[in-house]
């Protein structure tokens, strides 16, 4: 016990004062509390150990800005333990071939910036919390969104039955839209939000399919080929699509552009892409996100158009629902 306590103000006390007070701002921020002093110094002392790498993160990048968020009290490794998705292996990377979109629609030219959200084709922003679930509600915004753009009602849909109930994928631990999708068309729908809400947790199914509020027709690949140029053909003319990409530096996402350089392409997290716009002097993509609206622009990041940043070309799918009469 004399050795831990020894331990606790040995972490404080490496710990400069303007970076204790700066944390403790950062606590009221974001109505962080901790249940005792060991935790709290162990949290000071991981808060300042990242504060050294958003500066090495900083000092490398031309376009993007990563700077304290609200995952910064946990390490590298326990953010992405707990919000990323583990072992990502997509059918379309394992050589799968399935329905591609077949590009019809496609417009010549198009604005330097246009979004879905102002148009009503997206639900709210969401927030997964410690649950790497982020697949199930990609492939639900899918869904909610094409449900819209087909003449019904926008309505929150169910990704927590998803969750539950897809045993194709893991749950918290992870999954990917394709077999999602494979699992809502299999399971006749999917229920609204507010019949079988987020728990952030895995569960026990419990589906009612008396209570399907939405049907899925079938699912495409936007592309095959990681062909961006289709992706924007897509996102114009038909609606905004589920993407996977290479996250692991979004904990720390401030504001700017990630481009290439910025981050890799192994697949650990599901978005949607909601259009695009100039930022920085460059081609972005808009991209939603499902950290909450206390995480980047809103909610909101950019990713850089043409050169597969983030591996966002890499998984570009989007759900086909029937229009209604």
């Amino acid at each position: 016990m004399k050795a831990f306590g020894l331990l606790l103000i040995l972490c404080v006390a490496l710990v400069s004062a303007s970076v204790e007070s700066e944390f403790k701002a950062w606590m009221k921020q974001y109505s962080k509390h901790y249940q005792s002093e060991g935790e709290y110094a162990a949290r000071l002392a991981i808060y300042a150990q990242n504060l050294e790498r958003y500066a090495e993160l900083n000092a490398k990048s031309r376009f993007v800005t990563h700077g304290p968020t609200k995952f910064s009290d946990m390490t590298h490794a326990e953010w992405k333990q707990k919000y990323l998705i583990k072992n990502f292996t997509s059918p379309l990377i394992r050589g799968e071939t399935l329905n591609v979109w077949n590009g019809e629609g496609i417009a010549g030219d198009y604005p330097s910036n246009y979004s879905w959200v102002p148009k009503g084709a997206t639900t709210p922003i969401y927030n997964q919390g410690q649950c790497g679930s982020c697949w199930a509600f990609s492939t639900t915004e899918s869904i909610e969104s094409m449900n819209f753009l087909a003449g019904n009602t926008l309505t929150s849909l169910s990704m927590q039955q998803i969750v539950d109930c897809d045993t194709s994928d893991d749950g918290c631990d992870g999954g990917d839209p394709p077999t999602a999708y494979a699992y809502v068309i299999s399971a006749g729908g999917l229920e609204t939000y507010s019949n079988y809400p987020y728990t952030a947790r895995d569960g026990k199914c419990k589906f009612d399919k008396s209570l399907v509020a939405q049907t899925l027709e079938s699912w495409q690949y936007v592309t095959r080929v990681r062909s961006e140029k289709q992706m924007q053909n897509f996102t114009y003319t038909i609606g905004p699509p589920s993407v996977c990409v290479d996250a692991s530096t979004w904990d720390s996402y401030r504001g700017g552009v990630y481009t290439r350089a910025d981050c890799g392409t192994a697949l650990d997290h599901c978005v949607q892409i909601v259009g695009w716009d100039v930022v920085k002097g460059l081609n972005a993509w808009v991209v939603r996100n499902s950290w909450g609206t206390d995480w980047g622009n809103a909610g909101y990041l950019y990713v850089a158009m043409g050169e597969d940043a983030c591996g966002i070309a890499q998984e570009c799918t989007s759900a086909i629902v029937k229009k209604s009469n």
